[in-house]
């Protein structure tokens, strides 16, 4: 699967292949699809958090310092796989990107992405 994305105003695009979990345990030591069900148990808390909601628990949905790294590194391993000139690693991306963006705009297409590749399009033999 593969998809553009714009990322503070740059058109690029990401791809995510059965390849993606080799890849990312290969070059950051941990399990991606763990690490994938993970953010996007984060992010569905902080997504669901009402207007109203306290101080407290707007604490409480805040993305993880090891969430935020998860987002960076699937950001860039997607990127790259697709042929994005994005360095060397997620530090020379991030580094190459002029000012900040939303990581609420940014992660709910990865977790889409990864999604669609997961679907499966086998159908079973018994029922």
């Amino acid at each position: 699967m593969e998809r553009a994305v714009n990322i503070n105003g740059k058109e690029m695009r990401m791809r995510a292949s059965a390849l993606i979990p080799r890849l990312y345990r290969y070059k950051f030591g941990r399990d991606a699809i763990a690490d994938m069900l993970s953010l996007k148990r984060a992010y569905d808390k902080a997504a669901a958090l009402p207007d109203n909601a306290t101080e407290e628990e707007r604490r409480e949905a805040q993305f993880s310092a090891l969430d935020l790294t998860i987002f960076e590194n699937m950001a860039w391993l997607m990127l790259k796989h697709a042929g994005e000139e994005v360095g060397d690693s997620p530090d020379e991306w991030l580094d190459s990107i002029d000012g900040i963006f939303s990581i609420y705009e940014f992660l709910p297409e990865i977790i889409d992405l990864w999604q669609m590749n997961q679907a499966t399009t086998s159908k079973p033999r018994k029922k």
